[in-house]
């Protein structure tokens, strides 16, 4: 995720580096979908965690000393190890942590089915291209001064369509299974929906208006799923433990 830069120093100074917590600490940003998937994946784990919510414009200076990139997620773990990538904390919670909590049996396979070919080039074009895009049609101004004529707004919003959406649809379609898992979500699932969901947020009447059934019915059903709704539960100012 990118964000403002960093108003704290940041620094590799061991002496301002967080103590190992007792349970996992996930530095994170509610709103940002790159969080969202790391939250969900520690959720469906049954790892419990303590999450520090971030404030982009004012960020902890244990985060910058964990990750001087200062971008959410950050998981740190009490064996002192720091998970920087979203992607590698869903690893981490779906095979290490579902291995010694009391997470449905099913944890693991999880992720196992999210390691197809299918899967992984999905994964790899929603956070690659298709993210692009929808940054450039949700924030334009933010790249108005980018080299060259920049593409509309809605140049970029159907780009993303044909990239992602499109092949999602046909997807979900043809394989005539309720998610990209097939008869039971996987990992794949919980990192590409918060990113559908962002898009769709953009315009929702216009997304309404596509013909991609299928999609807003696998959106929809993750939108209201107790697994979602515990993930954008807002913590409280403490930074509580956060279980399923």
């Amino acid at each position: 995720m990118h964000a403002p830069t960093p108003t704290a120093p940041t620094s590799t100074d061991p002496a301002l580096r967080p103590a190992a917590p007792s349970l996992p600490r996930l530095y994170t940003f509610r709103r940002c979908p790159y969080a969202m998937r790391a939250r969900m994946a520690l959720l469906q784990a049954g790892q419990a965690f303590e999450a520090v919510e971030v404030s982009l414009r004012d960020k902890p200076a244990g985060l910058l000393a964990l990750s001087p990139k200062g971008t959410v997620p950050v998981l740190q773990l009490p064996d002192g190890r720091v998970i920087e990538e979203s992607w590698e904390i869903m690893r981490w919670a779906l095979l290490e942590a579902a291995a010694t909590t009391t997470a449905p049996s099913d944890a693991q396979g999880w992720w196992a089915r999210a390691q197809t070919p299918e899967n992984l080039a999905l994964l790899q074009l929603n956070d690659g291209d298709f993210k692009r895009h929808l940054d450039r049609w949700k924030y334009p101004q933010r790249y108005a001064s980018e080299p060259g004529e920049p593409a509309p707004p809605h140049a970029h919003r159907d780009r993303a369509v044909d990239l992602l959406l499109r092949p999602l649809e046909r997807r979900l379609q043809d394989g005539a299974a309720p998610y990209l898992g097939g008869a039971t979500p996987c990992a794949t699932d919980l990192a590409l929906m918060p990113f559908v969901r962002q898009f769709a947020a953009v315009d929702p009447p216009w997304f309404a208006s596509l013909d991609l059934r299928a999609l807003r019915a696998w959106l929809e059903g993750w939108l209201s799923a107790p697994l979602f709704l515990a993930c954008m539960h807002k913590p409280p100012a403490d930074n509580s433990v956060i279980t399923l």
